[in-house]
C-alpha cells in the first residue's frame, strides 16, 4: 500500500490544529496508508502541545519544533524532509489554517493516480479576503511575471499541492538557502494538473503574515528568479552617461555651470549601484556560509 504524507506547517495554530486534523481525516481515501508531518515553525502558543497530544491519539502522527522561527519555507522543507525519510510515496501540502480545503484531497489523489506528478491549487475567486491583500497578491503576480523567467507562476497560486516522490526529490535537490516554493514548483517541471477553488477564510484565529513578511517573501521570490539586478546597473549606466551628455549639450549651448548636479547625479547613482551589488554579494555570502535551513528542537519522527 501506497504512503502519503500530509504536510502541515504550523506557527502559533494552537486554536485552530485539532480543528484542522478532524477535517482532513473526512477527506483520506481508504486505499492508501497515510502519515501526517506537523512542523512547528517556533510557535510562541501551545501549537506543540496540541502536535503531542494529537500524537498520542493517532499513531500516524509525526511532528518536529524548530529552536525558533524559521519561516515557512523552512518549514516546508523539513516536512519534504521527513517525507522522504519514512519513505513517503507521496505528499501533501496545506496550511494549518483550512484556508486550504481538505475536500480537494480525494481529487488530487484521482489525478495522481492518472499519472500527474504534481497536482496544484490557485484560488478561482479572491471574494471575502480584504481588497488590500487582494491588490498587493495580484501585484506580486503582474511584478513577478514581469521581471523574472519563471513566467508560468499561476496567479492565485497556493502552497498546497499534491507532489509524488520523483518531485519531492528534485524540490528536494535544490541547495538554494533562501527558498521560494512556489518558484520552485514550475522550475523543477514534471507533469502538472491545476484545481481551483474560491477563497476561503481562516477557520480560526488571525493571519501570522505581516506586510513586512510578506514583501521580504515577495523579494525573496523575485532575486531567486530574476536578472533584474543587471537590468538596474545596466539603467544606471545609462543614465549616468546621459547625464554626461546632457550637460556638455548644456554647457556649450547655455554657458551654465552644471558641475555640481553633475556630480551629485553620479554619485547618486554609483552608490546605488554599489548597493545593488553589495546585496546580491550578501545573499552569496548567506549561501556560502553554508548554515543549516532550520534546527530542530523536539522531534518524534525516531520514535
Amino acid at each position: 500500500m501506497k504512503k502519503i504524507s500530509l504536510i502541515i506547517p504550523c506557527y502559533n495554530e494552537e486554536a485552530v490544529l485539532q480543528t484542522t486534523y478532524n477535517e482532513i481525516i473526512k477527506h483520506l481515501p481508504d486505499h492508501y496508508s497515510y502519515q501526517f508531518i506537523l512542523v512547528d515553525d517556533g510557535s510562541q502558543d501551545k501549537t506543540l502541545k496540541v502536535m503531542k497530544d494529537l500524537a498520542a491519539q493517532d499513531a500516524r502522527i509525526k511532528y518536529l519544533a524548530f529552536s525558533r522561527n524559521f519561516g515557512k519555507e523552512a518549514a516546508l522543507l523539513a516536512g519534504l524532509e521527513a517525507a522522504k525519510k519514512i519513505n513517503s510515496d507521496a505528499v501533501i501540502i496545506l496550511d494549518a489554517d483550512l484556508q486550504d480545503p481538505p475536500s480537494l484531497i480525494p481529487e488530487m489523489i484521482d489525478y495522481y493516480e492518472q499519472g500527474y506528478q504534481h497536482i496544484y491549487t490557485k484560488h478561482r475567486s479572491r471574494a471575502g479576503e480584504s481588497k488590500i491583500k487582494t491588490f498587493w497578491a495580484l501585484s506580486f503576480y503582474k511584478v513577478y511575471a514581469f521581471l523574472t523567467k519563471n513566467k508560468s507562476l499561476a496567479k492565485g497560486a497556493r502552497d498546497f499541492c499534491l507532489l509524488d516522490r520523483q518531485a519531492i526529490d528534485a524540490l528536494l535537490a535544490v541547495k538554494d538557502y533562501k527558498r521560494f516554493t512556489k518558484g520552485l514548483y514550475n522550475w523543477i517541471g514534471f507533469e502538472k494538473k491545476c484545481l481551483e477553488f474560491d477563497y476561503v477564510p481562516r477557520a480560526k484565529g488571525t493571519t501570522k503574515w505581516s506586510f513586512k513578511s510578506l514583501f521580504r517573501y515577495a523579494s525573496r521570490g523575485i532575486k531567486q528568479f530574476s536578472s533584474v539586478y543587471l537590468w538596474v546597473t545596466t539603467l544606471l549606466m545609462l543614465l549616468a552617461f546621459g547625464l554626461v551628455v546632457f550637460d556638455i549639450v548644456n554647457g556649450i549651448i547655455k554657458q551654465w555651470d552644471w558641475l555640481s548636479l553633475r556630480i551629485d547625479g553620479l554619485m547618486f547613482f554609483v552608490f546605488l549601484a554599489l548597493h545593488t551589488i553589495l546585496k546580491l554579494l550578501y545573499d552569496i555570502r548567506d549561501q556560502g556560509l553554508n548554515r543549516p535551513i532550520y534546527l530542530t528542537k523536539e522531534s518524534n519522527l525516531d520514535d
